[in-house]
């Protein structure tokens, strides 16, 4: 199967060429070809008939020494006397004659024309009276026809050929042009924001591959106008619910009769909706820098297990209320990054796994190092995440705890910060988890600094 669109172009050319060349040759001769035997009967009646006039105008041996005498006679005759016997004149100069049956010779003498003509062969016969009595004289033509009339051919086989070989390219375009005006409508189909597109091209090579490259293209612009349309819907309903909260208790404080304690609590309902909108503003706007990858690492060398520590002490207050207990395995390692960055992935980590363990629960940290990265691992012996929403949770506005949304609070957006801020730093992450048995997030980071900040 011919795949590469070049080898298909120039063989396009080839047999539009060979094929036009072809069929040019077919009907060039089917055209000329009956203008052909009238050239040829023409000139080879006009030159019979002269022969004719020179035999009754001249003596017969003046005519005899000069057809003799001729050195360029294109034209080989023969007279025939009724006994079979005749006279030649010019040389054949290896060309083939078809040989006069006495047939032939009998009817010319009783006065009939025979006249065969065609591109192998051409004969004249015509009925001559001399002094000595009748004659049968035949003529065969053996020089090519004249070379006006192949100059003539020959431009217009060059036509037909030039107008064959057009067609078959214009054929043969069309089909090697379709896959690309199926890909221009696609094109236009997309623009209009309507991705349900099919495109029907199962060739292979250039053209194939640029139909599957389109096709996954149009998978992930579907896949982006999906997560458009999600974040807007997310949006406006984390935005919807400080503000309808905010809203009714600030109505509420208008009443004059209101105590003291509940004016109190309403304010401290509107301080807090405030506050966790302004939180979620400020996550959006870091979130989108990170995406945008405009926001620079501000890399230095720090002790990654120091840093851990410290994030854990920060975080007691929420740890040691619940009898959450930690285990640590933090080998000394010393890392490049932003420090404050990846500060942001340990807190954000580290305060999932307390929001979502059990009171009394464990949550295990542990750092390993081997040649080229650090492994961090942290586990904790919560709720556990399902295997469908393990695909998601790093997805803006994603909450693994539908349910239990209003318990266990946040925005959804912490996940998705920290794998960009590890993305940034060239790393990765994954999860491990099962619901009801807990969770483990597993953190990989290049030892050396990520290469495009290296000399920042």
């Amino acid at each position: 199967m011919i795949k590469s669109l070049y080898t298909r172009v120039v063989l396009t050319y080839l047999g539009s060429v060979i094929g036009g060349t072809i069929i040019a040759l077919l009907v060039a001769t089917w055209v000329y070809f009956d203008q052909f035997n009238e050239n040829l009967k023409t000139n080879l009646l006009y030159f019979g008939q002269d022969i004719v006039r020179m035999y009754e105008s001249f003596p017969l041996q003046e005519v005899d020494n000069y057809l003799s005498d001729m050195k360029q006679l294109n034209y080989y005759i023969r007279v025939y006397e009724g006994t079979g016997q005749f006279q030649s004149y010019g040389t054949l100069n290896g060309s083939h004659v078809s040989p006069i049956t006495m047939d032939q010779v009998k009817a010319v003498l009783a006065g009939e024309v025979i006249q065969v003509t065609g591109v192998e062969k051409s004969l004249l016969g015509l009925p001559l009276t001399t002094k000595t009595g009748k004659k049968a004289l035949f003529v065969n033509a053996i020089a090519p026809p004249s070379a006006t009339f192949f100059v003539s051919w020959i431009f217009n086989f060059a036509a037909y050929s030039l107008i064959a070989g057009s067609l078959f390219i214009l054929v043969a375009a069309m089909f090697l042009v379709r896959p690309i005006k199926e890909l221009t409508k696609a094109t236009r189909q997309i623009a209009t924001g309507d991705f349900n597109v099919k495109l029907n091209i199962k060739q292979k090579g250039e053209l194939g591959t640029l139909a599957r490259s389109f096709e996954d293209m149009m998978h992930d612009l579907q896949q982006l106008e999906q997560m458009r349309r999600d974040f807007v819907s997310n949006v406006s309903h984390e935005v919807q619910s400080p503000l309808t909260s905010i809203s009714g208790y600030a109505k509420a404080l208008k009443q004059v009769n209101l105590a003291e304690p509940e004016r109190s609590r309403y304010l401290d309902i509107i301080i807090a909706e405030a506050e966790r909108m302004s939180k979620m503003s400020d996550s959006l706007l870091k979130l989108s820098l990170l995406e945008s990858q405009t926001l620079q690492l501000g890399l230095s060398t720090f002790g990654l297990d120091e840093q851990i520590r410290r994030v854990i002490v920060a975080l007691q207050p929420q740890w040691s209320a619940r009898n959450i207990r930690f285990e640590l395995n933090l080998n000394a390692v010393r890392l490049m990054a932003d420090y404050d960055q990846l500060n942001q992935v340990w807190t954000n980590l580290i305060g999932n796994g307390i929001k979502f363990s059990m009171d009394g629960g464990v949550i295990n940290v542990s750092i390993q190092q081997d040649i080229n990265n650090v492994i961090v691992r942290i586990s904790d012996t919560g709720i556990g995440i399902s295997p469908e929403d393990q695909k998601l949770i790093f997805e803006r506005f994603f909450k693994a705890d539908r349910s239990h949304s209003r318990k266990y609070g946040g925005s959804g957006m912490g996940l998705a910060i920290v794998k960009q801020i590890i993305s940034l730093h060239q790393g990765e992450i994954r999860v491990e988890s099962e619901p009801g048995r807990g969770t483990t997030f597993i953190v990989i980071l290049p030892m050396s600094a990520p290469a495009d900040q290296s000399d920042d």
